[in-house]
């Protein structure tokens, strides 16, 4: 569900009022993370690496109240579920986006994200979650990336997580990963705990 809040009656009172009419509000944070676990299960199991990290990413932000939060110029939403937002290479050589719900149930979310990102590539057309507050997502499995940093629209105010392709040790793999994030929604308090979540819930998963 979708509602409106008074931006002035909520924790983000001051940030709203600092950050909605900033030119640049965005931030960009960058961790490396430990996914040798990531590997390992989508191995055993047979789901995709992607699926599972956009699982954890999803699981990672569900603790934290400001990933419920939107705002807009002049508006602040709260939504009560999460979906993270999946750009699919489709069958025309473009690309389309796709919003995919959150399910605590992994084998749920894999099944959903196989068969939202299946039908976006086949129709090649973006299908949106209207309901739900959406983490956008890309992968960028081509070549390693050290960082990477995301152009603000002015269009879209939601959390945006990209990454490269990861990097195999003898030892460990790892694989850095950009969180874009607007400061009326969050600090870098609440982001870093975030980024926090996600290594511990990927060092867990499976």
């Amino acid at each position: 569900m979708k509602q409106e809040i008074n931006p002035q009656e909520s924790s983000r009172a001051e940030a709203f009022s600092m950050w909605m009419s900033s030119p640049q509000p965005m931030v960009t944070l960058v961790k490396t993370f430990d996914v040798r676990r990531l590997r390992k299960v989508s191995r055993k199991t047979g789901v995709k690496f992607t699926v599972l990290l956009c699982w954890c990413i999803c699981r990672a932000a569900s603790s934290i109240e400001e990933f419920f939060l939107l705002p807009t110029p002049g508006h602040l939403y709260r939504f009560d579920k999460l979906a993270v937002n999946v750009i699919v290479l489709n069958d025309k050589g473009g690309i389309t986006l796709c919003d995919v719900p959150y399910s605590e149930d992994i084998s749920q979310f894999n099944t959903d994200y196989l068969e939202i990102t299946c039908q976006a590539a086949k129709t090649c057309k973006s299908t949106s979650l209207e309901d739900s507050m959406i983490i956008g997502t890309s992968a960028l499995p081509h070549t390693e990336l050290d960082c990477i940093v995301n152009q603000y629209s002015g269009r879209w105010n939601n959390p945006f997580l990209v990454w490269g392709k990861y990097r195999k040790g003898l030892f460990k793999t790892t694989l850095p990963i950009s969180l874009q994030f607007h400061h009326a929604q969050m600090d870098g308090m609440q982001a870093c705990r975030f980024l926090n979540n996600l290594q511990h819930e990927i060092k867990q998963i499976g």
